[in-house]
């Protein structure tokens, strides 16, 4: 009886053995792939930080300007909370 069970069990073990082999192959390409992926936009990530930091210190200093008295800053700024973005003073 043992003897007979044993082919069935070698093979569903062996079995589980190639699974879990394939699937930590394609794990390990897919962890490669996403790396490269993220390499390949750090890039364009970078420059985006740039960018909003340009963003926020003009709309600082633009907000700034307002709280000083420029009319021309004021309009913008009033235009700015119209469409709903709120211009803050900027951090010191």
């Amino acid at each position: 009886m043992i003897s007979g069970l044993a082919l069935p069990i070698i093979l569903v073990v062996v079995s589980l053995f190639v699974l879990m082999a394939f699937e930590t192959g394609e794990t390990i390409h897919d962890r490669d792939a996403l790396s490269d992926l993220r390499r390949s936009q750090e890039a364009a990530v970078q420059e985006a930080i740039k960018l909003r930091q340009q963003l926020e210190t003009l709309a600082g200093k633009t907000a700034q300007l307002a709280a000083e008295g420029d009319e021309g800053a004021k309009t913008v700024v009033d235009e700015m909370k119209r469409q709903g973005i709120a211009l803050g003073l900027p951090k010191q």
